[in-house]
């Protein structure tokens, strides 16, 4: 038997160590990503038990109204999709 036919032993090198961590990295920042939102869930008293469109939730909410939304909160028309309701909501389809 010649040396040619006997098989080396795989050894990992510097690129397979820079491939692993990458892909670490990216599982990571994928798990990481996937965590709940952390918005403010809706109050669960008389007032916003009674809400059940955008258009209520500006009544309070709007920029001149009594408690505006913060700098940055986005303009979208459905409140509830990220703001969560009380376990008792009695909220009537839109």
């Amino acid at each position: 038997m010649s040396d040619l036919d006997v098989k080396k032993k795989w050894q990992p090198g510097k690129r397979d160590f820079i491939f692993l961590a990458v892909v670490a990295s990216v599982i990571l920042v994928l798990v990481l990503g996937t965590s709940d939102r952390t918005t403010k869930n809706v109050p669960s008293d008389t007032i916003h038990l009674q809400v059940t469109s955008r258009a209520e939730c500006m009544a309070c909410h709007a920029v001149d109204a009594i408690k505006p939304q913060p700098k940055g909160h986005t303009r979208a028309d459905q409140c509830f999709q990220c703001h969560k309701q009380p376990q008792n909501w009695n909220q009537r389809p839109l």
